[in-house]
């Protein structure tokens, strides 16, 4: 296999409901926060913007995790795990992609830079949360709701950034300030709506790994939730259904929501159907529907804005 079948297969770009999943709610956030199409110019940063970071997240979640993928069947082969891409030269990798992202993010404003850096931390977080919290989705759906508040910072956070101009913006009176209020109230709750959607598709993700990661001691969500898995999740995502809901019902229409509700809650009813027995083909396809769902529900920000 050449190296750059290699690097494909490293930042799983034959899979493309990865990016999917953080790109959808992204758009909504960024449609919502524009009141409409937002422009060409910020859907290319967000829409390139996100598959680059997801590349480079999957590029340090495989060396965190080469040693435990080793003992799982559906990770076994993955190319750090395998030795057929070093350490370094996937942590190379994955520094070049992130260094793109962050360039697509300077054309933006001040504001916005300020938010990615910490997304980019909460990115580099996660992998390791799998050792030490029981619950790491929740730590998952922080760091993939991130594009949320960055979307609003994006719209809202002033002028753009000078990247030669010399002036070092955070050392002005009142920045910190204003990049916090770049980012409104309604944009926190949108993203803590997010997470429960994260937390319902990454442990229908763990359902299917259930029995390895309990072998090698990782911790996940479905291992804590225990037998309350399949009506968590199914919860998770009314929840998030629910929330978003709340927040956006005053500024979208009203049919084109509720239309947008009765095609979205048609597929949650049909994940249950997928997980209710636990059977490990039967949670993974669940996981891999999810980026219809989160397409159904950007389609109604979009439409109904």
């Amino acid at each position: 296999m050449s190296r750059l079948n290699l690097y494909l297969d490293l930042i799983r770009w034959n899979r493309p409901a990865g990016w999917l999943l953080l790109l959808w709610p992204s758009l909504g956030a960024l449609w919502v926060a524009a009141g409409g199409f937002p422009g060409l110019h910020l859907l290319l940063v967000f829409v390139l913007g996100t598959i680059l970071m997801r590349s480079a997240g999957c590029c340090v979640n495989d060396v965190a995790d080469r040693e435990f993928d080793k003992h799982v069947k559906r990770t076994a082969q993955r190319p750090v795990t395998s030795g057929r891409v070093g350490v370094k030269e996937a942590l190379g990798v994955g520094a070049a992609l992130a260094f793109v992202a962050f360039l697509l993010v300077l054309t933006t404003n001040v504001a916005t830079i300020a938010w990615s850096v910490l997304g980019l931390v909460l990115s580099l977080v996660y992998p390791y949360a799998k050792r030490y919290v029981s619950m790491p989705q929740a730590v998952l759906g922080v760091a993939f709701s991130f594009g949320i508040p960055m979307a609003f910072a994006a719209v809202n956070g002033g002028p753009a950034f000078e990247l030669f101009s010399g002036a070092a913006p955070w050392t002005a009176p009142g920045f910190w300030t204003g990049v916090w209020h770049s980012v409104p109230p309604l944009a926190w709750l949108l993203m803590a709506g997010n997470l429960f959607w994260v937390l319902a598709y990454d442990t229908e993700y763990a359902m299917v790994d259930r029995d390895d990661d309990l072998r090698i001691g990782m911790k996940t969500s479905a291992i804590t939730l225990g037998d309350a898995d399949v009506p968590a999740v199914t919860a998770f995502y009314l929840v998030f259904l629910g929330i978003w809901t709340a927040a956006l019902w005053s500024v979208v229409n009203p049919w084109v929501w509720g239309a947008m509700l009765v095609v979205a809650l048609a597929q949650v009813a049909w994940h249950f159907h997928l997980i209710k027995d636990r059977i490990r083909d039967g949670c993974f396809k669940a996981f891999r529907l999810n980026h219809w769902l989160g397409f159904t529900v950007f389609v109604g920000v979009v439409l109904g804005v």
